[in-house]
């Protein structure tokens, strides 16, 4: 007599829902065991951030690729770009930005409610060349004569929509030497083309973030703004609210803000955001 071997649950219509029960549980399984290295459950995570947080966002987004398993394509530009974009239908996972933008998307109803946190902040200061005389700035008046004196003077046009550029040029406007500065003015679309623009001798002075500065060789820092100009700028960084990969945008986001990434801020000439 033949031995037949032992059907699996057999041919029933129960059988076979039973499995494509397992064959799903395996798959859960599956994804749970592990971090998403090159799995199905990996993410890519698409940031638009300001060009100010470049030299530190970049190492930050590939450690948390490669920890994560999640691809993280970033893209800089203005704060006034970045939000003109969003605004016109482009999509994207996280934004950092200074944090008056961020709160501004946040009272919008455009990020994830709770999905904001602080990252980091960087004075304003004067750059020059390494070797060159460090004009006195320590007041607002001797600020003043400074770029007066100046042969040329390189800050963030604000017509790119640059926040801190559209600020300043308020400022000089006060000061009552809006025209005479403009008149000599090297005007680029943000930090690191000021940057340039001093190094190379385009501009004798630049006025942006210290960050910055510090991290262009051939520079060096003349000096902070005064009071009462803007001294510190902080960022922030949130979860659009229309994110297609908002669990892996969330991870992000805090990865950006713990005891690790307040390391490379620092390295990056950054500070720690101060308690708002």
């Amino acid at each position: 007599m033949k031995h037949r071997q032992p059907m699996l649950f057999g041919n029933t219509p129960g059988a076979t829902i039973m499995r494509r029960l397992m064959a799903i549980a395996a798959i859960a399984i599956g994804a749970a065991s592990g971090p998403p290295v090159g799995g199905a459950c990996a993410a890519e995570v698409k940031v638009l951030a300001a060009l100010a947080v470049q030299d530190a966002l970049t190492p930050l987004a590939a450690q948390f690729a490669s920890q994560s398993g999640h691809a993280v394509q970033a893209g800089y530009s203005t704060v006034g770009a970045i939000r003109k974009r969003l605004a016109g239908g482009e999509t994207a996972d996280v934004v950092v930005l200074t944090s008056e933008a961020i709160d501004e998307m946040v009272r919008a109803g455009e990020l994830v409610a709770g999905s904001e946190a602080p990252v980091a902040a960087t004075r304003t200061g004067l750059a020059i060349r390494a070797g060159a005389a460090a004009p006195d700035i320590s007041t607002l008046e001797k600020f003043r004569a400074a770029l007066l004196a100046a042969r040329s003077v390189a800050y963030t046009d604000p017509r790119t929509g640059g926040a801190f550029g559209t600020y300043f040029a308020k400022e000089l406007d006060r000061l009552g030497i809006l025209a005479a500065v403009n008149a000599k003015a090297v005007l680029r679309r943000g930090s690191h083309e000021i940057v340039k623009a001093v190094a190379s001798g385009d501009a004798e002075v630049g006025v942006t973030f210290i960050s910055t500065i510090v991290s262009t060789p051939g520079l060096r820092v003349a000096g902070p703004l005064p009071p009462p100009l803007l001294g510190v700028e902080r960022f922030s960084a949130g979860v659009l609210r229309d994110s297609a990969a908002r669990a892996a945008a969330v991870d992000f986001v805090q990865a950006l803000s713990d005891a690790t990434a307040a390391e490379r801020w620092k390295a990056a000439g950054f500070e720690a955001p101060a308690p708002r």
